[in-house]
Parts: structure tokens; sequence; C-alpha cells
């Protein structure tokens, strides 16, 4: 057991397996928090809780599958209340952009007299190459809804260097970054990009949400089809349709763009049907 390791919560997720790995470069003692850890975390299971914190210097926080799945927030301040209690000094919450709920958990966060770090993220480049719409990519369609609205989509590896960063380093407590891309772009633009970069038409489809719902469904069930179809009747609507410095604020460096990411990917087979 290493002395004061900083926990990182949902460390086989797209971000917090990320998290992880670079503290693990960077020397830094890791404690993995996931059911099947040596020390389990688990949100369903509040008595693993104090366990995983008992220790830790700090925590990163990703609530599965979002924070706003029903219930979610109050689970978060129970959380919370346990890691006050176990002496918990630092807080990195990953918050969703737009999203009522994760506004919610943020206040949560705020108020729980834990010094805290929130990142509000934009939608993840990830969820093409390794998420929900993976499959539809691999049959060479993108069918979303939200029609014309553009989306600062973000690539999570930007996520994880914040994070990292916040957990790590001096002069990130108290603070909010708003975590986009470098710029805006519609579905049907991300759609051509993923053309060139996989060397193939990908063909975007604008749908309804139950459309999506269905797509979704097929990927990855219905518990998971029901959240991103409900974030997606929040948040496509326009309000995110700008962009947020948190990337250069907490990095000193600009986001990566959708293209590079997209080239990333495919290079390293990431839509190969043997993956």
């Amino acid at each position: 057991m290493q002395p004061n390791p900083i926990l990182v919560i949902g460390a086989t997720g797209k971000t917090g397996r990320r998290v992880a790995a670079r503290l693990d470069a960077a020397g830094q003692p890791v404690r993995r928090g996931s059911r099947r850890a040596p020390i389990p975390f688990d949100w369903e299971a509040p008595d693993t809780w104090r366990p995983a914190l008992e220790g830790a210097r700090a925590a990163y926080v990703t609530y599965f599958p979002d924070l706003a799945f029903p219930g979610a927030v109050e689970t978060l301040n129970a959380f919370c209340r346990t890691a006050k209690e176990a002496g918990l000094p630092h807080l990195v919450l990953l918050s969703g952009r737009g999203e009522h709920h994760a506004r919610l958990g943020e206040e949560v966060v705020r108020d729980c007299g834990i010094d805290f770090t929130i990142l509000r993220a934009a939608w993840f480049a990830q969820n093409f190459s390794e998420g929900y719409l993976r499959a539809p990519i691999l049959d060479g369609v993108l069918p979303m809804p939200g029609g014309t609205v553009p989306e600062p989509i973000i690539d999570v590896d930007d996520i994880a260097d914040v994070a990292t960063e916040a957990l790590t380093e001096d002069g990130h407590r108290g603070t909010l970054y708003e975590l986009t891309g470098p710029r805006l772009m519609t579905f049907e633009e991300m759609a051509d990009a993923l053309s060139q970069a996989i060397g193939r038409q990908i063909r975007y489809i604008p749908t309804s949400f139950e459309e999506f719902h269905h797509s979704v469904a097929q990927a990855g069930g219905d518990f998971v089809a029901d959240v991103f179809t409900d974030i997606a009747r929040e948040t496509l609507d326009g309000r995110n349709a700008r962009l947020g410095d948190g990337v250069m604020r907490a990095l000193g460096r600009p986001p990566r763009d959708f293209i590079a990411f997209a080239e990333s990917a495919a290079r390293s087979g990431a839509w190969s049907t043997a993956a």
C-alpha cells in the first residue's frame, strides 16, 4: 500500500483510465476506484466509499453513467459527506456542460467543505471511437439529433491532462474549467472529418431523439440509451454552441482539434472491424 494515494473513481472508464495511467507515468501513487479493485469502490454500495477514501490526498470523481441519471445528485451528496468525514483534502469533479443535474452536482461539491476543482466538459470525441457511436460509424453512418446545432466537441485526452494537472499541481483549487475543443462543429462536419480520417464515407443522418435512443440502445442497452438521450434532448439546443477556455487556462496550450483526434484514432485501428 502506497501512502497518500490519489483516488481515481471510475478508473476503468474513458477519462478515469487515462488519468490513472498519467499518474502512474508521473510516479504518483494511484488507488484505482472500481468494483474489482483491491480496495473496491461502487457507487451503489456506500459501504465501499470510506475504505477507498481513507488516506487519499485527492480524488478524481466521475459518476457513472452520468450526473443526469436519476438519484445521482443525492448519491454524490452522500459521497461528499463521507469524503469530508474521511478527511479528503481535494476533490476534482468531472461534470457535463449544459446539463441541469450536472450543475446541481457541482453545487453539492462547492458546498461540501472540501477543496474542489470542477471540470465541466463538452461532448466527448471518443464517443465515436470507443463509445456508443462506434458501432454506427463502423456501419458508415453517424445518426445524431440536433440538426445543424454546432458542438465544441472535446478530446478525452485533454480532459485527462487537465484532471492530472489539477490533481498534482498547485493553483487549481476553487476553480471551474470549461473544457471544449478549439472550434464549433456540426455533426455533419464531424462525419466529413471522420470520412477523411477513416478513408471511407461516414454519412451524417439527422435523427429524432426516439431514433437516437434506439440506435444507442442497440450498442449499449436501454440503460445507457435512456441517459444519453436525456442529455441530448437537454444540451443539443444551442446552449453549448460556444467555446470554453479551460484547457488553455489549465495547461497553457490549446485543446486538440477533432480532425487530429480522428486521424490519431484511425491510425490506432479504432474503427477496424477486428478491434
